[in-house]
């Protein structure tokens, strides 16, 4: 399965330098930084990346020497020259050989790819692909549904997830006009919990959890 665009701060009904925002690329930051002090630049993969993302946070990257290969479902035209966009696929990436990158990016990819098989599959690249990497996804834990933008959807039966998505727009999703279309967008998404994360990104990767009125959000692995 192709790569998935990720949620793009320009986008978002908060500023795309909210506090929140600043606060979480601030440990990308940091990966970045290590990168530069050693090499004076540094090359990062975002797996789902966009420009439009990536722009929207400039002002916090502004002044370091930075170019981006961004992998998404297709290729976008680009004119800024520090971007390369291809189309390609997230769960593999044999076009890229070990360690090609410095730092590989992934927000809000890989709740998308699949089913678990597709989910090893992109972690696998992800450790495969750089040293580094930063790799944040929703928790399954956390009550309010993402993508759908409704409190506990994603704890229902699948057969009401089926009817809820018959009936009612919900969040990124219009109304399914049929139950192929209903299946799609209940199955576009498959969260993860904290063991199945942290199996996909043991030790060495330190996992954190963001977490909003003491409840887990979501997870980030890096790898440092």
């Amino acid at each position: 399965m192709t790569a998935a665009a990720h949620d793009n701060p320009a986008q978002s009904a908060a500023s795309p330098l909210s506090s929140f925002r600043v606060k979480r690329f601030a440990t990308m930051l940091a990966l970045i930084d290590k990168v530069v002090a050693e090499k004076g630049k540094a090359h990062i993969l975002d797996v789902g990346g966009t420009v439009d993302y990536w722009m929207a946070l400039e002002p916090l990257w502004r002044g370091r020497d930075l170019s981006f290969t961004l992998v998404n479902l297709e290729a976008e035209p680009v004119s800024d020259p520090r971007f390369t966009s291809l189309a390609g696929n997230a769960c593999a990436m044999p076009e890229f050989g070990d360690n090609t990158f410095d730092i590989v990016h992934s927000n809000s990819v890989i709740e998308h790819v699949g089913r678990w098989n597709n989910m090893k599959a992109m972690a696998a690249e992800v450790w495969r692909l750089a040293p580094r990497f930063y790799l944040q996804t929703p928790a399954f834990g956390f009550p309010v549904e993402p993508h759908f933008r409704a409190p506990f959807f994603h704890w229902l039966p699948m057969p009401w997830r089926i009817w809820l998505a018959r009936h009612l727009a919900l969040g990124h999703y219009p109304r399914a006009q049929t139950l192929d279309e209903a299946m799609r967008f209940v199955e576009d998404a498959i969260l993860l919990d904290a063991a199945r994360f942290r199996a996909l990104f043991p030790a060495p990767a330190q996992v954190i959890k963001e977490r909003v009125l003491g409840l887990t959000k979501s997870f980030i692995a890096i790898r440092e």
